[in-house]
């Protein structure tokens, strides 16, 4: 894997700066999809040699499996890589698949099953338990993951959200405090849940995942404006909107409805006028909004890096995203990487 020098931006007001983009762990770890212990470890090698800087995972991935492939691959090599994980969910060890009571999208996990616990005493044993599984001693970024009515449902999720309140918050900012951690946020796919957490006080940095994509902008305003007031980055996760740009039909983990639908087919016709492929209009389309510091993809082997890096130094040309804003195929007021503003 070529290496290649990457633009770094700051992680809102913190010394930490990160590679414009990165690699999640999540399909490497098998997300619908197995994927062989050593093709995983390797995808994420080959993202360090390839110069890329921030590599993500989460004790949910696999139920520990991407924090154990992902140590592997970056242990004894960590200087100049930024890695982040994930708090909210502590794994319970279970004897076999059939201990399971919830369905789950991975193809082969480890044998745990997951514990929401968004608590101080839950922060604090999750992030010990990582690095445990990981086989380092410094995380650089700690989000807390999947806390919203999306995942939990209004009633849970109030429940939840009370822990984070009154004891994760706190936990949080010991660790910073402490230089356990450089930075703290969330990981999530819901922008709203983010404004909630505005109110709880500062963060660093938010990993959205689908909510900022050149199919959506749907977290335009009040999110990223307010973030900008704010000084907190972006983490624009998710840029082909989990497959629905890529032509897979799937959009938020299921089908997508017909609108979505439609809007990739729009989209798909005019990259081909063009010339232009549509994932690497994708790919360099987020990071012209100066909140966001990074786009993180989720290769499943050191060929799909290539891949993905093959979009990313595509040049496209100005006229494109001008052309774009005038067939209103994005939001009024977005900014793009012409420097205008649609």
């Amino acid at each position: 894997m070529t290496r290649q020098e990457f633009e770094t931006r700051q992680v809102g007001k913190t010394g930490l700066r990160v590679t414009t983009l990165g690699c999640g762990s999540a399909t490497a770890a098998g997300i619908f999809q197995d994927v062989p212990d050593d093709q995983a470890r390797a995808t994420i090698s080959a993202a360090i040699d390839a110069g890329i800087g921030l590599i993500d995972t989460a004790p949910q991935y696999g139920y520990g499996r991407a924090e154990h492939l992902l140590g592997d691959a970056l242990r004894y090599r960590q200087n100049g890589v930024a890695l982040s994980t994930k708090v909210g969910r502590l794994l319970r060890p279970i004897r076999s698949e059939a201990e399971r009571d919830y369905p789950h999208a991975w193809a082969r996990p480890f044998p745990f099953e997951q514990v929401y616990d968004y608590s101080y005493d839950g922060i604090m044993r999750s992030l010990d338990a990582s690095f445990q599984r990981l086989g380092l001693s410094r995380v650089d970024i700690l989000l807390v993951h999947d806390i919203g009515v999306m995942t939990h449902g209004a009633e849970q999720n109030a429940v939840y959200w009370k822990q984070l309140a009154t004891g994760g918050y706190r936990a949080l900012q010991e660790l910073k405090n402490a230089d356990v951690v450089k930075a703290i946020g969330f990981g999530v796919n819901e922008w709203e849940v983010l404004m909630d957490a505005f109110e709880l006080g500062d963060w660093d940095i938010f990993l959205l995942a689908g909510r900022y994509t050149l199919l959506e902008q749907t977290s335009l305003d009040p999110f990223l404006s307010t973030c900008i007031k704010r000084g907190a980055s972006v983490i624009a996760g998710a840029p082909f909107n989990g497959g629905a740009l890529m032509g897979t039909g799937k959009w938020n983990y299921a089908a997508a409805p017909e609108h979505i639908v439609q809007r990739v087919r729009d989209l798909e016709a005019f990259c081909a006028e063009w010339k232009v492929p549509i994932g690497a209009a994708a790919l360099q389309f987020p990071l012209t909004h100066p909140a966001v510091c990074n786009v993180l993809t989720g290769p499943r082997s050191p060929e799909e890096l290539q891949g993905t890096l093959n979009w990313w130094n595509t040049k496209i040309p100005e006229d494109f995203w001008t052309a774009l804003a005038e067939k209103r195929l994005v939001a009024p007021g977005t900014p793009l990487p012409n420097g205008k503003v649609a």
